[in-house]
C-alpha cells in the first residue's frame, strides 16, 4: 500500500475533472479523495497497490476529454487508510 499527493495543473476545472477522477479511482480500487483548488488546480489524494496507483496516475496525466494537463506534482506521503474515493468540496 502506498499513498500519494497529487496535484494537477492546466485546464482542470469546469470539464468534470472530479467526477471522471473518481470513476475511475472507483474503477480501479483506487481509495481518497479530489477536490479543486483556489488556484484552478485539482487536488488529490490516492491510496492503494502500487502498480494500481500507476494506472491512476496515468489517467491523471490525461484527464476527462476537455482537461488540458500541463503539469502533474507528486508526492509519497503517509498512509491514511481511506475507505472509498470521494469528491470534496
Amino acid at each position: 500500500m502506498i499513498h500519494y499527493d497529487v496535484k494537477i495543473h492546466g485546464n482542470v476545472q469546469g470539464v468534470g475533472f472530479r467526477y471522471h477522477a473518481k470513476q475511475a479511482a472507483d474503477d480501479l480500487g483506487v481509495f481518497g479523495w479530489v477536490k479543486n483548488e483556489s488556484d484552478g488546480s485539482v487536488m488529490l489524494e490516492a491510496e492503494g497497490e502500487e502498480k494500481i496507483l500507476i494506472q491512476f496516475l496515468q489517467w491523471c496525466r490525461t484527464g476527462p476529454r476537455y482537461a488540458k494537463i500541463e503539469k502533474v506534482d507528486i508526492a509519497v506521503s503517509d498512509i491514511k487508510n481511506y475507505s472509498d474515493f470521494k469528491i470534496l468540496v
